[in-house]
């Protein structure tokens, strides 16, 4: 795999190459970019990762394209021709971190030799243990060596586990966490990018999961979970259709029976005044 290859392969054997092996972390460094900037350079001697941080650049390991932007991570190998170029009308801001492979690496994905994406989304945490990195890796001491060891190992669990939450591999969790979340609150003011946002996946992403799981997307889910909350109230309690529609979300209750109607083929009160008479 001399030259640079562009990988495909499972995040599990990704996962499993960097539990057998021991790394070093070799460089952690914050560079902010000014818009416009391209160039060329040869990578450096050792593999890394650029953990975008703001605005968006596009990079060639060996002629193989990347954009690189808040919610991917890149990885480069050792000595790859790169290119480079800004984005864009704001500063490309990233943190690269370069490590060594201190022992010998198993059969598999041979790290210095490829290049590759995953897509974690958007992480608080990672950004948190990122900022931290950085600031461990430029203390003196064995401590803080020992730490900096640490803390890009914590990263990369981040990364990893974020990835496989979007990937099919994590769907049905992913799935499974929204759908609980939103029976449990759906009287809130819940939307759809709020969840995704909540979640640190894309709006794309849980539409996908839910279209697989529920058949419909999120936001008919909760609209389905809120309107059958509202016919088991119309059924069980006497009280007006404007307070029936606040207690499951809707604020305006002309925008709840035309919903409701839509859904059941009728009023509200035609509905409970339909079950009265026809227990």
């Amino acid at each position: 795999m001399k030259g640079g290859v562009k990988m495909e392969f499972e995040l599990n054997e990704l996962v499993e190459q960097f539990t057998n092996i021991s790394i070093r972390v070799e460089g952690v460094y914050n560079y902010k970019i000014e818009p416009g900037t391209a160039g060329w350079q040869k990578a450096a001697p050792f593999p890394g990762f650029i953990f975008p941080v703001g605005g968006k650049a596009q990079y060639r390991f060996d002629g193989t394209p990347y954009t690189a932007s808040i919610g991917k991570v890149v990885h480069g190998g050792a000595g790859m021709s790169l290119d480079k170029q800004v984005l864009g009308d704001t500063k490309w801001e990233y943190i690269s971190v370069l490590y060594d492979i201190r022992t010998p690496e198993t059969k598999g994905i041979c790290l210095p030799e490829v290049h590759f994406e995953l897509t974690p989304g958007k992480s608080p945490r990672l950004q948190e243990l990122l900022g931290r990195l950085c600031g461990t890796f430029n203390q003196p001491g064995s401590i803080p060596a020992f730490q900096t060891e640490n803390l890009f190992r914590c990263v990369l669990e981040e990364v990893f586990v974020c990835a496989r939450n979007q990937t099919n591999h994590g769907a049905q969790a992913l799935f499974e966490q929204v759908s609980s979340y939103i029976q449990d609150h759906f009287m809130d003011s819940l939307t759809v990018r709020g969840l995704a946002e909540q979640n640190e996946v894309t709006e794309n992403r849980l539409f996908y999961v839910f279209s697989k799981y529920a058949g419909m997307g999120p936001g008919d889910y909760l609209i389905a979970c809120r309107l059958n909350r509202a016919k088991e109230l119309l059924t069980t309690i006497g009280a007006p259709v404007s307070e029936v529609a606040k207690s499951v979300g809707y604020s305006d209750p002309l925008y709840f029976s035309r919903s409701f109607r839509k859904r059941f083929k009728m009023s509200p009160s035609e509905f409970r005044e339909k079950f009265r008479n026809n227990p």
